[in-house]
């Protein structure tokens, strides 16, 4: 690879500036990717599943700042690249499963306005899908010689999307969902934008009345609180339908269910995720991936976690031989662990390197120095088990930002001035003179580096010890 490659700045801007302030980048999360092989090998296994007609259901499990949104972003970005059609979404008071007064169906208004392709990575994919779609019919109809002004040419136009939508007839809500698809067919080709603009309307969930919708379209329903689940399904369907690998689902925030005060309503949302887990698992939904990020709470808590739904709980709960001495990533719970200290260290050094391209200036840090910041970090009361990486690189980028901001400061002065400062008697003495180099790690996302860690190393972590607390 060439030495001199970098980081587009669009994406390296808005990637150092979403990181240090604690938020998961939406682009670039491949060049900041360290760890996680295990678990991103059983989602990737979990799309070819996809690709293969069926369907699948994860839920990822680990507390706030610990991955579990940035590991969502890294595989929707995975999928897009693999010829999958992404839709995301994060749930909050507003946005639910299942609700009344619009929140199931604000949930499916976003997942539209968020579906993303290789094409269309930021969102608002699905009128070019259908266009692409439309267009490469006529493109193989033309390939047959038959010209576009020929009447044979509508004919056979008309036979093919036909030949496709009466597949969705059969499934719930499909002869609607035929009738909008092949409605928007005749706007597309005879021009009628307003007809097109009502098409989308529909699909997008925006008609509030039947009414409204028998009137401009000549349909019986409307996508609403009650049956948006069923159209995520049949746009599955559609999607593959029209040449794509599939359809893949990404709820994050679960712990918001979680939070709903009113019992009856947290376990109607909890009615509906058993729903979908029933029918991916069981493969009533063709084509469709889901992947549910969420804290332990609300999966574990048993008064109101999921747990607190028994045909849940007995679905997720962990198996009696299963322990943290052994790892286990084919179940539907992917439980996120700690990165280690090694895949910690490698993280720091990736972030110095990016920040140094996003500002064009050398961080005069040293490997060292890097080590005794991370061993700050580690050493911390109870840091072995709460520390996340989210904590760990906004502290570190702001050490950063402010050695680029006062030219005269240092590394070790400014971690020094800190709270806490600590004094560590086995620390081996290091060579401050010696700057980290990174001529040989530049960062490629299709071909980022090795992640293997050596077995002994594993089990170098931060022990914490009682008689370490001084009262």
């Amino acid at each position: 690879m060439d030495a001199q490659q970098k980081v587009p700045k669009r994406i390296l801007s808005s990637l150092i500036n979403s990181i240090s302030a604690g938020v998961v980048p939406r682009s670039g999360a491949p060049y900041i990717a360290i760890g996680r092989t295990d678990e991103i090998a059983a989602l990737l296994n979990d799309l070819e599943v996809v690709n293969d007609n069926g369907s699948s259901m994860r839920f990822l499990i680990g507390k706030y700042g610990s991955g579990k949104s940035f590991l969502i972003q890294l595989i929707r970005g995975y999928a897009m690249d693999r010829g999958f059609i992404t839709a995301d979404v994060d749930l909050s008071p507003e946005r639910r499963i299942c609700g009344s007064k619009g929140t199931g169906i604000a949930t499916y208004r976003e997942l539209i306005k968020n579906m993303s392709s290789k094409a269309s990575p930021e969102g608002g994919a699905l009128p070019q899908l259908i266009a692409k779609w439309l267009s490469s019919l006529q493109s193989e109809i033309a390939a047959k010689g038959i010209a576009p002004d020929d009447p044979k040419f509508t004919i056979e136009l008309n036979s093919r999307v036909y030949s496709v939508i009466s597949e969705l007839e059969s499934q719930v809500g499909g002869f609607d969902f035929a009738t909008i698809i092949s409605t928007y067919r005749y706007a597309y080709v005879s021009g009628d934008d307003e007809l097109r603009s009502a098409c989308m309307r529909w699909l997008r969930g925006e008609f509030e009345t039947k009414t409204e919708a028998k009137r401009i379209l000549n349909v019986g329903s409307v996508i609403d609180d009650d049956n948006w689940y069923d159209y995520v399904k049949l746009f599955a369907v559609f999607i593959r339908l029209t040449g794509s690998r599939g359809l893949i689902v990404f709820i994050d925030e679960c712990v918001n269910l979680y939070k709903i005060p009113n019992r009856i309503s947290r376990e109607n949302n909890y009615e509906k995720l058993l729903s979908m887990f029933n029918d991916t698992l069981q493969g009533r939904a063709p084509g469709l991936g889901m992947i549910l990020g969420g804290t332990p709470q609300f999966l574990e808590d048993p008064r109101r976690g999921l747990f607190s739904y028994e045909a849940l709980r007995s679905r997720l709960i962990d198996g009696k031989y299963n322990n943290e001495g052994y790892r286990n990533f084919i179940g539907p719970v992917i439980r996120l662990r700690r990165l280690s200290d090694d895949e910690l260290f490698a993280l720091i050094a990736r972030v110095t390197k990016l920040h140094s391209q996003n500002y064009n200036w050398e961080p005069k840090v040293t490997t060292a120095e890097m080590t005794e910041f991370l061993k700050l970090c580690l050493s911390r009361a109870g840091a072995d088990t709460l520390i996340t990486p989210r904590e760990i690189i906004r502290d570190y980028i702001s050490v950063l930002n402010i050695m680029l901001q006062n030219p005269d400061s240092t590394f070790a002065k400014i971690i020094g001035s800190g709270i806490v400062t600590l004094k560590h008697d086995d620390v081996p003495t290091y060579d401050r003179e010696t700057t980290l180099d990174y001529s040989a790690q530049e960062i490629d996302i299709s071909n980022p580096p090795s992640q293997q860690i050596p077995e002994e190393e594993k089990t170098n972590q931060a022990v914490f010890e009682p008689d370490d607390i001084e009262f």
